[in-house]
């Protein structure tokens, strides 16, 4: 262990090509602050990456809507946009990264926050464990922990999407509602969704 507590091993290390210190500039302008869960996540994707058949294209899967997507979406080609990143709320703070080619049975790599090997880091754990207020963390030792731990707070796992995952969801014919006058998908109904009582605005 170090004099700060936490195990001397580090994997401080880039981040697909970025220095940590860069990667966190990245993140404060996408995501607003450099936020823990973005930033282990940059370490999370990766690892994913490095681990995945050179040259293929590869979706993604996010098992989690808190922050993990934004890493995704800025260290690789899949974003919610493009329909290659689906966000599946498991509430698990994982990541699936898997070949397109369904002739290769979807296989991947599933990268998660192990609960095990996070122990070992103090404020690392409290952050994740929620075991301290917001205002009581040491924000400066966390990110210090989170850039010495690198990868090696990650499990990693083999998988193989099941197909029903993997299927892009398209549009179809598209029609303009007879009440608002918008266009929306004809698969909705006889009128948009909104119009159907699922108006967003008073």
């Amino acid at each position: 262990m170090s004099a700060q507590g936490t195990p001397a091993q580090v994997y401080c290390m880039n981040i697909l090509g970025h220095t940590f210190e860069d990667y966190m500039e990245m993140v404060k302008r996408f995501h607003g602050s450099p936020a823990p869960g973005v930033l282990i996540g940059g370490f999370m994707v990766d690892l994913a990456v490095r681990n995945l058949p050179e040259g293929i294209l590869y979706d993604a899967i996010c098992e989690t809507r808190s922050c993990l997507p934004d890493a995704i979406q800025l260290l690789t080609p899949c974003t919610a946009g493009n329909a290659w990143l689906k966000v599946i709320n498991l509430g698990r703070y994982a990541l699936t990264l898997y070949d397109k080619d369904k002739e290769s049975g979807h296989k991947g790599v599933r990268v998660f926050l192990d609960t095990e090997k996070v122990r070992a880091w103090p404020e690392i754990n409290a952050w994740f464990f929620k075991l301290n207020p917001s205002k009581e963390q040491g924000r400066v030792e966390l990110l210090r922990q989170i850039k010495e731990a690198g990868e090696a707070i990650l499990g990693l796992q083999r998988v193989s999407v099941k197909p029903q995952f993997t299927v892009k969801q398209h549009k179809g014919r598209i029609s303009v509602c007879p009440e608002c006058r918008e266009a929306y998908p004809a698969d909705d109904g006889e009128t948009c969704l909104s119009c159907q009582g699922n108006a967003l605005y008073l």
